[in-house]
């Protein structure tokens, strides 16, 4: 089942592990959208500056490190996405916190180990 992701962090760096994701993600036939410092394309997937409005997210997927995702909790959170995925060097026990306390459950793992051994849809589809 195609579970739509929001990469926040995208880069158009193919070396970037958010570009790595985008294109996995994409293989994996997940529809996804992408916000990043930088607009552009990654496959025929867009990204973009700012919090565009978005419905029916299933999975955000995080890509920038602690110091900057204070001005992202709202926005994810108002989302309500089924889970929040912090990829290594991401984790950030104050928005840990802030999404228990809107139910949002999260995990401390990798997109791409999750697409690789097929888990990603097993864990919280």
């Amino acid at each position: 089942m195609p579970l739509k992701t929001l990469v926040i962090g995208a880069s158009l760096k193919e070396e970037r592990y958010s570009n790595k994701a985008i294109n996995k993600l994409r293989n994996y036939k997940h529809p996804t959208v992408a916000i990043g410092l930088r607009e552009g394309e990654v496959q025929d997937v867009s990204i973009v500056k700012g919090k565009p409005l978005l419905d029916d997210v299933h999975t955000v997927s995080l890509y920038i490190n602690p110091k900057r995702q204070p001005e992202y909790y709202d926005y994810i959170i108002a989302l309500q996405p089924k889970r929040v995925i912090f990829n290594p060097g991401t984790e950030n026990p104050e928005l840990f916190e802030l999404l228990q306390r809107a139910s949002i459950p999260f995990e401390a793992s990798c997109t791409l180990v999750l697409l690789s051994t097929d888990q990603y849809e097993i864990t919280l589809s």
